[in-house]
């Protein structure tokens, strides 16, 4: 039998009403998505889609020269995460576990050997029915994700279909922006009564 086989048959099972708690992706900053060892340039970016996209088969990233994909994924503010789904399909290509690091940016495969933040075994997914839930409080204030799947079920690559995020979103604060003007004023009023004995001083 041939190991490097990744189609199958999917089911497809439908909730809409689970859109709104996988639309963390419209919070990702797609730009500087970055998939390490995908087969197809860009194609990481693509399964980083919507909910109801989910069981679009047509759109999938594959590894290239063996089992590994890593995805740094930045958002365009503070995300609190909460699960992960992950839709690999029926095959043998379907990932078999998940290394999850937090606020890392740029990483890459000769990183990946530190400690995790949290890691999941995997069990085949053909429409989004398992949700892995991460810890809250790890996973309060990220600002940078990075995926790591290490291996497969058995397959030369790996595919992935989809990559679902369930989370709340928090944008940048300004508060830095507030306490310099503050600072500012509060500088001014304090060099102003020296200045002025100064100078009543050197009148007399």
């Amino acid at each position: 039998m041939s190991h490097h086989t990744c189609e199958g048959d999917h089911d497809h099972d439908d909730s809409p009403e689970l859109g709104i708690k996988y639309s963390l992706y419209q919070k990702i900053d797609k730009e500087n998505v970055e998939c390490l060892n995908e087969a197809t340039e860009g194609s990481g970016k693509s399964i980083l889609k919507a909910w109801e996209d989910r069981l679009d088969f047509n759109t999938y990233v594959e590894s290239d020269v063996d089992q590994e994909l890593l995805f740094n994924i930045p958002f365009a503010g503070n995300v609190k995460l909460k699960g992960i789904v992950i839709i690999g399909g029926d095959s043998e290509c379907h990932p078999a576990s998940v290394k999850i690091f937090k606020n890392r940016p740029h990483m890459t495969f000769d990183d990946v050997n530190i400690q995790s933040d949290q890691e999941f075994e995997l069990q085949k997914d053909v429409d989004g029915s398992i949700e892995y839930p991460t810890k809250i409080v790890t996973f309060s204030s990220v600002y940078h994700l990075t995926l790591y799947f290490p291996n497969n079920f058995g397959s030369e690559t790996t595919r992935i279909y989809y990559i679902g995020l369930r989370g709340d979103f928090f944008k940048q604060h300004q508060q830095g922006v507030v306490i310099a003007t503050y600072e500012a004023r509060a500088n001014i009023s304090d060099h102003k009564n020296p200045i002025e004995d100064q100078i009543q001083y050197h009148i007399h």
